[in-house]
């Protein structure tokens, strides 16, 4: 089935390549040709330009990206001013905004149909209540007991029994990634996906146009149509310059029956259980949540799901536990979260930023992407001129050259601040993983990049005493065996490098 339609992605994809081209040369044609009206016209830009800077300075927001407009738009006055108004006051970003924020008013309260184990937490006195309370009572995502956790990695280990609960699945199953590709992992869960939507079961997918361009074909929600399979394309790719466009559905969500759910950084495609070979060994991560906590992924699901359909439909039935009560047994806190680009509120960072000021003994974080920001890079290294055993793992072998770079250029200053930084010397390491002091871990889908804490939709969870704390911990040291630790003489760049690496650095936010 693959080489039969991959002509047709092909094609797609140059059609859309050409026109977006033929944009920018028309953009360049305007003003190659001299004339009172483009001399005009590139004045008043010039204009539009100066006072975008002013409007930026003077607004709230990262400082890291201002200067990155700010240059742009002083560097190219006749393109930097139209191009910050296309990025931020697009009429389609505002309508886009909207239904996000209309979504999440619809099914806010439905998050504690399950309870809440907030006062539970706060009689117990135990770390971490700060976090909590931000989560659950400023960004709305509750506190759950009677959940039981358990970590995979890398991610060919989770598979098994990830197919396991599938054919169990009786009402629904919810599936939401960004990357979906045809190979040996996809297809032995289509095929799973088959037999129980003939059965019965509602199977719905969702997944990201743009994380899918060159996997898919333009079609293939029809396809899986056919076999009784709802699908919906997340922000689906329009060959117009639109800001709307960069932000994208990052998240790795499946539920099962409300009462069963997994997310980390494992998308699906065969890279990502190492089932065939890309940027040497593919080290991933999947947590998978069972009891009262895998509500609030699912809701996650079906708030996403009203996004794509622009329909809203009832959404309590949907809730596992009406008829018998959750039976999972106690283990720890559950504390699912989600983040969109779309509100003022960065909770992925928010939700790193307190692990790091929470922590006495150790943070220990993987991740494939170290682009940050100021405030992120001092969290790192105050924490380590506090005592606080800081340690941050990335790959060695890169999947995007430009951003590796960029990676790297944040080493020196970190190694400075006392944090300790180490390559995968294998391969690839994809996971997105927090843990500290042995009581509280995040794992989840969001990087420590621009990217995901600022522009994707992303997902997450929290554990505090959880069976995973542990896991996460001893995967991270086990991990390190496979490490090289990077030297502060090691990142003694050249002038040539280092100039490069700064002003990649600079425009590290519009990455």
């Amino acid at each position: 089935m693959r080489h039969s339609w991959f002509r047709a992605v092909l094609r797609r994809r140059i059609f859309v390549i050409v026109l977006l081209f033929l944009q920018i040369v028309f953009i360049w044609s305007v003003f190659k040709h001299e004339s009172e009206f483009t001399i005009l016209l590139a004045n008043l830009l010039k204009l539009v330009s100066l006072m975008a800077v002013l409007y930026v300075i003077s607004t709230k927001g990262k400082g890291s990206n201002k200067v990155a407009w700010v240059f742009l738009m002083l560097a190219f006055p006749v393109v930097g001013g139209p191009l910050y108004l296309l990025y931020h006051f697009q009429a389609s970003t505002k309508r886009f905004q909207k239904s996000v924020s209309d979504i999440t008013k619809w099914s806010q309260k439905l998050y504690m149909l399950p309870g809440s184990a907030m006062e539970t937490r706060i009689k117990a006195e135990m770390p971490n209540l700060p976090q909590i309370r931000y989560l659950q009572e400023y960004a709305g995502f509750p506190i759950y007991d009677s959940t039981k956790t358990q970590y995979f990695s890398p991610g060919e280990e989770f598979l098994a029994p990830f197919l396991e609960w599938l054919k169990k699945a009786q009402k629904y199953i919810f599936m939401e990634y960004f990357i979906v590709q045809e190979g040996s992992m996809w297809n032995q869960i289509l095929e799973i996906l088959k037999e129980k939507a003939a059965q019965g079961v509602d199977v719905r997918i969702i997944y990201d146009d743009i994380g899918c361009f060159l996997t898919l074909p333009k079609n293939y929600a029809s396809i899986l149509a056919q076999y009784g399979i709802k699908c919906q394309v997340f922000n689906p790719f329009r060959p117009v310059l639109s800001a709307v466009q960069n932000n994208r559905d990052h998240r790795k969500i499946t539920s099962i029956d409300g009462k069963v759910a997994f997310t980390g950084g494992l998308n699906m495609a065969d890279e990502y259980i190492n089932a065939v070979p890309k940027y040497g060994y593919w080290k991933d991560a999947v947590l998978m949540v069972e009891g009262k906590a895998a509500w609030s992924m699912t809701l996650m699901f079906l708030e996403m799901w009203a996004l794509c359909s622009k329909m809203q439909e009832a959404l309590e039935p949907f809730y596992p536990w009406n008829e018998n009560m959750c039976a999972a047994e106690e283990e720890g806190f559950v504390q699912p979260y989600a983040d969109s680009p779309l509100d003022d509120e960065n909770v992925g960072e928010h939700v790193y930023m307190q692990i790091l000021n929470g922590a006495k003994q150790y943070v220990y974080i993987t991740t494939p992407y170290l682009i940050i920001d100021d405030s992120m890079v001092s969290a790192l290294c105050l924490a380590a001129k506090s005592g606080v055993d800081v340690r941050i793992i990335t790959p060695h072998v890169w999947d995007k050259w430009l951003i590796h770079v960029t990676t790297r250029s944040f080493y020196r200053d970190l190694i400075l601040g006392g944090v300790k930084i180490y390559e995968y010397s294998e391969g690839f390491i994809h996971s997105k993983t927090f843990v500290s002091d042995d009581r509280v871990a995040a794992v989840g889908s969001i990087n420590l990049d621009f990217r995901s804490l600022y522009l994707h939709f992303e997902c997450g969870v929290c554990m505090y005493g959880s069976k995973a704390v542990t896991e996460v911990k001893e995967d991270f040291l086990k991990t390190l065996e496979h490490c090289h630790s990077i030297t502060l003489e090691e990142c003694q760049e050249n002038l040539i490098t280092r100039v490069f690496q700064s002003f990649l650095r600079m425009f590290a936010p519009l990455m």
